[in-house]
């Protein structure tokens, strides 16, 4: 039994080491907007482990249709109001959805083969989703600011070069290496 305090302090460290996984990282060139935007995905995808430990602990499912919706809609509507193609920005987001779902299955798979590994507590999924909508209006706002260099031939080159930092900067796993490709496939048009 963990008495109230120890519950506490332990989702209280969570949440400090969570607000250190997701800090931005230090783009290497001045100019590397793109470092930006993908550093931000990534940041937003390594919030899908603390979600799996939550939904592995309380049973929740991972697939949420009604939330996924919500952020599509604010996602769209923010594209409105800094004047780009709200489609394209959902065109991304739904990838990002994708890829952190794909992180959360992957990890109540290892956690249900190996126990021992996983989490020992739930983390608060509302803080969570604070972090994921925060992080859901920088990556928007990133994309306005790069929208040239997102529909520019050399963004296929850039973007692999961010990924490469990104990955590099952060120290990503195969599997997170992966989330990224997909959650960035739709980038460049």
């Amino acid at each position: 039994m963990m008495y109230p305090m120890t519950r506490l302090l332990a989702s209280a460290a969570a949440l400090s080491a969570l607000a250190l996984l997701v800090a931005p990282a230090a783009s290497a060139q001045p100019d590397a907007t793109l470092v930006d935007l993908v550093d931000a995905a990534a940041r937003r995808l390594q919030v899908a482990d603390p979600i799996a430990a939550n939904k592995f602990h309380t049973g929740g499912l991972i697939q949420d249709p009604a939330r996924e919706q919500v952020v599509l809609d604010a996602v769209s509507a923010e594209a409105t109001e800094l004047g780009i193609d709200p489609s394209y920005v959902t065109t991304a987001f739904r990838d990002q959805i994708d890829a952190t779902v794909a992180i959360e299955y992957t990890r109540l798979a290892q956690w249900t083969f190996d126990p021992a590994v996983a989490p020992a507590d739930a983390p608060d999924l509302a803080s969570s989703r604070e972090i994921i909508d925060a992080l859901n209006r920088e990556m928007v706002t990133l994309m306005a600011d790069e929208w040239g260099k997102l529909h520019s031939p050399g963004c296929r080159a850039e973007l692999d070069q961010a990924k490469a930092t990104v990955a590099q900067e952060r120290g990503l796993d195969p599997l997170y290496r992966q989330g990224i490709d997909l959650a960035t496939r739709n980038y460049c048009r």
